[in-house]
Parts: C-alpha cells; sequence; structure tokens
C-alpha cells in the first residue's frame, strides 16, 4: 500500500514538473517558436532525406519554386495583414482614449483633469482633433499648442488653464469659463463662444476673426493685438478689459456702449463710422 502511495505521489511530482516546464515555454514565445521550428525542420529533413540523396537537382528546383511562393506570401499576405492588424490597434486605442475621456466627463478633480488631457495629446498623436469633451473638468490643465479643431467645448471647466497657441478654430466654447486662462496666441478663428466667460484671461494676439462672441464675458481681459474682425459681439462685456491694438473692423454688434466700459482703446482699429464716434465721446480711452 506504502509503494503505491510512493509512486502516486511520484508520478503526481512528475506531472506538475512536466505541467510547469510546459507553461515556462508557452510563456517564452521566441523559445516557443524556436522549439517548434526545430522539431518541424528534424521531421521534415528525415522524410526528405531519401530526395537528397537520390533526385537532389529535380527536388531543389521545388525548393527554389516554393520559396519564391513563400516570398509572395510575406510580401503581400504577411504585409496586408500586418496593416490591417496594426490600423484594428489603432482603432482599438482611439476608441479606449475617447472612452477614458467620457468616463472621466462631469468629475471635477485634478486627477480627471490630467488624464482627460493625456487622452486629448495622445487623440492628437493620431491625427485626431474633433473630440468630445462637453462638460469635461480641465482646470489648471496643460493645454499648451494642442490642436482641438472643430472639438465641441460647450460648457467645460478651463479656468486657471494654460492653452498657449492652442487651436480651437471652429470650435465650440458656448457657455464654457476659461476665467483667468492664458490664451495668448490662440486661434479661436470662427469659434462659438456665445456667454462664454474670459474673465481676467490672457488673449494677447489671440485669433477671434469671424468668432461668435455674443453675450461673451471679457472683464478684465488683456485683449492687446488681438484680431477680433467680422466677430459678433453683441451684448459682449468689455469692462475694464484692455484692447490696446485690438484689431475690431467688421465687428458685428460693436456699440460704443460697450466700449465705453474698457480700460484702454489705445490704438486699437475699428471701422470708419465707428472709429470716428470713439475718437469724438472716448478720446480719454484712445489717446490712453
Amino acid at each position: 500500500m506504502g509503494n503505491r502511495l510512493d509512486l502516486s505521489a511520484m508520478f503526481k511530482k512528475l506531472a506538475d514538473t512536466i505541467r510547469d516546464k510546459f507553461h515556462e515555454i508557452v510563456e517564452r514565445p521566441l523559445l516557443t517558436t524556436s522549439l517548434v521550428l526545430i522539431m518541424v525542420s528534424v521531421l521534415v529533413i528525415s522524410l526528405s532525406l531519401r530526395y537528397y540523396i537520390t533526385d537532389f537537382d529535380s527536388f531543389w528546383g521545388q525548393i527554389l519554386a516554393e520559396a519564391h511562393g513563400m516570398i509572395f506570401d510575406v510580401a503581400v499576405i504577411g504585409i496586408l495583414l500586418f496593416w490591417l492588424n496594426q490600423s484594428g490597434e489603432t482603432r482599438q486605442r482611439i476608441r479606449m482614449y475617447k472612452d477614458e475621456i467620457d468616463d472621466f466627463r462631469l468629475w471635477e478633480s485634478d486627477e480627471a483633469a490630467f488624464r482627460t488631457v493625456g487622452n486629448i495629446k495622445r487623440l492628437n498623436r493620431h491625427k485626431i482633433y474633433e473630440i468630445n469633451l462637453v462638460n469635461c473638468y480641465l482646470a489648471r490643465a496643460n493645454l499648451n499648442y494642442v490642436n482641438l479643431k472643430g472639438s465641441n467645448l460647450n460648457s467645460a471647466n478651463i479656468t486657471n488653464s494654460s492653452l498657449i497657441e492652442t487651436n480651437l478654430e471652429n470650435s465650440r466654447l458656448n457657455q464654457t469659463s476659461l476665467e483667468n486662462s492664458n490664451l495668448n496666441q490662440a486661434n479661436l478663428s470662427g469659434a462659438y463662444a456665445s456667454g462664454a466667460n474670459f474673465r481676467d484671461a490672457f488673449l494677447i494676439k489671440s485669433l477671434f476673426k469671424g468668432a461668435f462672441l455674443i453675450k461673451t464675458n471679457f472683464t478684465n481681459a488683456f485683449l492687446m493685438e488681438a484680431d477680433l474682425r467680422n466677430s459678433y459681439l453683441m451684448g459682449a462685456d468689455f469692462t475694464n478689459a484692455s484692447l490696446y491694438k485690438a484689431d475690431l473692423r467688421g465687428a458685428k454688434g460693436l456699440t460704443i456702449e460697450q466700449l465705453m466700459l474698457a480700460k484702454t482703446l489705445y490704438l486699437a482699429k475699428f471701422d470708419d463710422s465707428l472709429q470716428a464716434e470713439v475718437q469724438q465721446i472716448l478720446p480719454e480711452l484712445v489717446d490712453a
């Protein structure tokens, strides 16, 4: 009885050892591939040995023909499969980045902002610029030089953030808060930013050409040398805003009452009719 138990234990131990070795080999792809190649090579060469000896010339010609077929398989099928696989992986990564942005939407925390910014930059590397960032929390974020052309940032929180030279062309920024953010030289041409909050924001040399800025808050904003040509400024608030050298030619809905509240209009450019009115009514702001 004891001998049977010892034998059973020995077989069990041997089986466990074999299983562990098998798992070790399987977990190492290069070793697995090498072992399979060796085994297949030994088998094929053993079965073909008599052809090598008796009819080598004819057999060698067939080997070369197969080699050409293999080259074709690698060149056409292999490369095609590799490209399809890479494309599939890229699409999966893009979907994962977008899903992560959705996961952090409405979560107001520094971690949410950090992770969302990371996913935005990864999508940019894949040439994805139109991103859904509605209601996203991006406060105190570093979005310098990011491309968000055509993106939807409606109602997003981007306060105290840095967006130097960020591309926001044709983006949606309705009701978005960019209070105290740095958007120097940012491109907001054609952006929809009605009701957006740019209070205390730095907008030096920013482009707002053709942007929709209806009832937008520019209180205390620095708009020096900003390009606001052909923008829509009905109801925009310029209280204490610096419009030094700003270009407001062709702006729609801009009134003298709005400009009265500005901090300075020195060297600012307006349409001829409005320019004359500003010179006459607000000489202290034009010459300041």
